[in-house]
């Protein structure tokens, strides 16, 4: 048995038993008399939002079939999920068909990056202690935020739970155990504690084994006339995450936020299941560590002030045991550094229009143990100057920011440099007094800087690379309307986009496969429309019904040279129809919820061809779930069915999706 999965199975039992020793002895028996609650079960906030924004808070969170951030997002309507399969394979997140690269990933209001790949794999961050899961594209409504999370076109935005305690309790004990298919068991534990009326601390452990051997079905044969039964191979992870934090109010106008995180997993790489094989014995090993702070200080009515500090260590290692090179096996190891700074300060100048400035400094380094690999050192300095009105009818907010980098690598005579600087602009209009009706615009000009692995991998590295542009123009309506006793919410938005993305960065072949080259040649013209709608009765003797429905249309065409042959056809694995539902229906015995993920017809490579078309798929989730309470325990219990129709499709091509499968959780609450 591995280490890793021996701790999991440790921290199941310790878990159980500091649980059971807290639970008090229950010598009088209390009745409950039934009371009627009417109240709303949801509230929407995307229709006041001065750019696209959509969210889910815990409670939300917890009627959906979700494990992870990449299973919350494919929810949101504009997103593009790339999965490769399992619980431990790579997802990442497209926004707008925009790419990864271009999306930021904010964990309690500091950014997470990799600089080798520009890409943030969300697998990894799971839900259970994340309080709210916000997605904006463009530029949301803060100002008062570091100078990075202006730098970028979409961002996601995870604030984790902060401590609160009832008056007679100065500690929370939460345990939560899953277990599901194919060998899955996620055990989580959180305990907080009160140090004293004005600090409190946070303890987040949690494990994750699975084998991840999920049946599929293999087509093959000129037609794909043939089929066969397989299970999927070198699908198991084993994963460990700890999580401390700190949270103070030193005085009433200070706060203060200090967290540490690391994160371990080993994990399986399934190879791709073409031309009759399956077979994949690579390997991916992962270490995180960092550590963060965030000092507020609300000086006086007129002026804001904080600061962010972060050092973030990160180390992967890949190995391919049967790499066919001089060497025998190929085994990289990478580690990445990164420290970070971050200053800012709002200005409210009146009533209604407020000011701030930021500037951030980080450093970034990458070291390989790849012969012939460039290590280079990123140093970076972003300020930034943003402005908010707010009036009864008028909501606007706009920025400029600044981009100053340069590149130090080892053994380079030639070092990348780039100063830029970005404007941005919101405006959201209320035309009607009294009506949550509102007309919302949004342009913003952003550029992403080209990765370490663009700019100096192996020898497929551009040393010339320029940033990719991308300009973003967005409008939209949104409504909002209590219409009556019977249906406490309905919301509708509707948003049109167009975004221009120049110098693509995109890989090309030279004089034979294994040998490419990373250059700048791409043009993508990108149109689309996102529809969402929600709809909330209230909430009688526990009766009530959520209804949320979203559409994406896109049409993103790869307009770099018209003598192409992909010249205006639709990027690879951008579906020009996506959408999602869900259905929650509560009642005094149990809630179900049913959801629907959908995405149309794909294409695997930039040629729009037959042979490189993936078929539409639809996945549909039940979950059943429950919340009581025993004593002064707090229980939900929860069972989940994801893929009831047990369809076989591919997010990405030869990589089969998992078929139905099932989940079980219990969470008590202490």
């Amino acid at each position: 048995m591995s280490m890793q999965r021996t701790i999991i199975l440790l921290l199941t039992l310790i878990s159980c038993a500091v649980l059971w020793s807290n639970t008090p002895e229950d010598t009088i028996k209390v009745y409950s008399i039934p009371e009627i609650e009417v109240s709303s079960i949801y509230k929407n906030q995307e229709v006041r939002s001065v750019s696209f924004t959509q969210q889910f808070n815990k409670e939300e969170l917890k009627k959906l079939n979700v494990l992870q951030v990449s299973d919350a997002l494919k929810y949101f309507s504009g997103v593009t999920v790339k999965d490769y399969g399992g619980i431990g394979g790579l997802k990442t997140v497209s926004l707008r068909s925009l790419g990864a690269e271009h999306t930021a990933l904010s964990y309690d209001g500091i950014a997470w990056n990799d600089f080798q790949t520009g890409q943030i794999d969300l697998g990894k961050i799971s839900l259970e202690n994340i309080d709210k899961l916000s997605l904006s594209i463009g530029q949301g409504d803060q100002i008062f935020q570091p100078a990075r999370l202006f730098a970028s076109a979409g961002l996601i935005n995870i604030q984790t739970l902060q401590p609160s305690f009832k008056s007679n309790k100065n500690h929370n004990l939460s345990l939560t155990i899953k277990s599901g298919s194919w060998g899955f068991l996620n055990p989580s534990f959180i305990y907080q504690q009160k140090l004293s009326d004005k600090w409190a601390s946070v303890v987040d452990l949690s494990g994750l084994i699975s084998d991840g051997k999920y049946p599929y079905k293999l087509y093959y044969g000129s037609q794909n006339d043939s089929v066969s039964s397989e299970k999927r191979k070198n699908t198991d992870v084993n994963q460990i995450k700890a999580e401390v934090s700190f949270y103070g109010h030193p005085t009433s106008t200070e706060q203060w936020r200090i967290k540490s995180y690391y994160y371990q997993s080993s994990r399986g790489l399934p190879g791709a299941t073409t031309l009759y094989y399956d077979y994949s014995s690579q390997h991916l090993w992962d270490k995180n560590f960092f550590t963060q702070a965030h000092y507020k200080n609300t000086l006086s009515d007129l002026w804001t002030v904080q600061t962010l500090a972060k050092w973030n260590w990160s180390y992967q290692r890949y190995l391919d045991p049967d790499y066919k090179g001089i060497l025998g096996k190929r085994e990289d190891k990478y580690y990445q550094t990164e420290y970070y700074v971050s200053t800012s300060a709002l200005y409210r100048a009146f009533k209604r229009l407020s000011f701030s400035m930021a500037i951030d400094g980080n450093i970034n380094t990458l070291h390989s143990s790849a012969k012939n690999q460039t290590s280079p050192t990123r140093y970076t300095l972003m300020p930034v100057l943003a402005s908010k009105f707010i009036s009864e009818h008028i909501t606007a907010s706009a920025s400029l920011l600044g981009t100053f980098t340069k590149d130090k690598a080892s053994s380079e005579s030639k070092l990348f440099k780039h100063h830029r600087l970005n404007p941005q602009f919101n405006v959201s209009w209320m035309p009607f007094k009294n009506e949550e009706f509102r007309v919302r615009l949004f342009y913003k000009d952003i550029f992403r800087l080209p990765s370490f692995n663009d700019l100096y991998y192996g020898q497929i590295g551009n040393r010339d690379l320029k940033p990719e542009k991308n300009k973003q123009w967005n409008l939209g309506i949104t409504y909002g309307k209590s219409l009556h006793n019977l249906i406490s919410n309905i919301t509708f938005s509707a948003d049109a986009y167009y975004n221009r993305v120049t110098d693509k960065i995109i890989a090309i072949p030279t004089k034979n496969l294994f040998v490419w080259s990373i250059v700048n040649l791409g043009k993508v013209d990108i149109k689309g429309v996102d529809l969402s709608a929600t709809l909330a009765t209230q909430t009688y003797q526990s009766f009530g019904l959520h209804l949320t429905g979203k559409y994406t249309y896109q049409r993103s065409l790869d307009i770099t040279n018209k003598e192409n042959k992909t010249y205006k056809h639709q990027i690879a694995y951008t579906p020009r129809t996506s959408g999602s539902g869900q259905a929650t229906l509560t009642s005094p015995w149990i809630n179900i919820t049913y959801s629907l993920l959908y995405s149309g017809k794909r294409y695997s490579l930039r040629q729009n061809l037959t042979k490189n078309k993936l078929t539409a798929y639809r996945e549909h989730n039940i979950t059943l779930y429950k919340d009581f309470n025993i004593s002064a325990m707090e229980f939900l219990a929860k069972v989940e069915v994801m893929n009831l129709a047990n369809e076989n499709y591919e997010v990405i091509k030869n990589f089969p999706m998992p078929g139905r499968s099932f989940r079980v959780t219990l969470k008590v609450t202490y």
